[in-house]
């Protein structure tokens, strides 16, 4: 593994508690739960696996999981224990006071996230990425930090092949970092894995 493995930022709602969809439906597999967010009882609806499939990612020391999540630091004493996670940091993103998902037409997370990570290596699941969004994580991964955006359908949630493609994206970081460790010649001339500037959206993504 590599010295400083790249961040794992999880969002909440739409990832790991989804959508409900017409009539209330839920996707099968979730369980009600709820919880208590800063004094007011919350209804959510986890799913059991996503624990142990974060939880996989984690054991690997591919990769460092963080909460990029409205909930805040919440979200490691509501959410992560009932998805048997270990207590993830979180990224502080500030008072939320917008009106819009896109006030700048780009999420409203991005530029804490971007001031936090600096030229970290990240991998960030979000269901509310609009095109700008994209195009930054393209631009960053051409820059040399390696970056990728996994975008699930907020009414399905996080599934597996999302976290496929999470693991598949972090050895690919992991043995490009090798390769150049022992090539700094090459390191300087190419920036390291931009073909990593791709982004995933899951079916049904908006």
């Amino acid at each position: 593994m590599t010295a400083n493995p790249p961040y794992l930022l999880i969002d909440i709602d739409g990832v790991l508690n989804p959508f409900p969809g017409p009539g209330g439906s839920l996707p099968p597999d979730y369980r009600p739960h709820r919880v208590d967010l800063n004094g007011t009882d919350v209804p959510v609806w986890l799913n059991p696996d996503h624990g142990s499939w974060i939880t996989e990612l984690h054991s690997t020391g591919l990769l460092r999981p963080i909460w990029a999540t409205s909930w805040q630091s919440a979200a490691a004493c509501t959410i992560g224990p009932r998805l048997g996670l270990d207590v993830y940091p979180h990224i502080d993103l500030g008072i939320t006071r917008q009106l819009t998902r896109h006030p700048n037409g780009y999420l409203w997370k991005r530029d804490a996230v971007a001031t936090w990570a600096g030229q970290a290596p990240l991998v960030w699941i979000d269901d509310d990425f609009a095109h700008p969004d994209h195009e930054w994580a393209r631009q960053r991964a051409l820059n040399g930090v390696p970056t990728l955006l996994i975008q699930p359908d907020p009414y399905r949630g996080l599934q597996r092949a999302h976290i496929d493609a999470v693991r598949t994206w972090a050895l690919a970081v992991t043995r490009n970092a090798r390769t150049n460790g022992d090539r700094d010649d090459v390191a300087a001339h190419a920036p390291p894995l931009a073909a990593a500037a791709h982004t995933s959206r899951g079916a049904g993504s908006h």
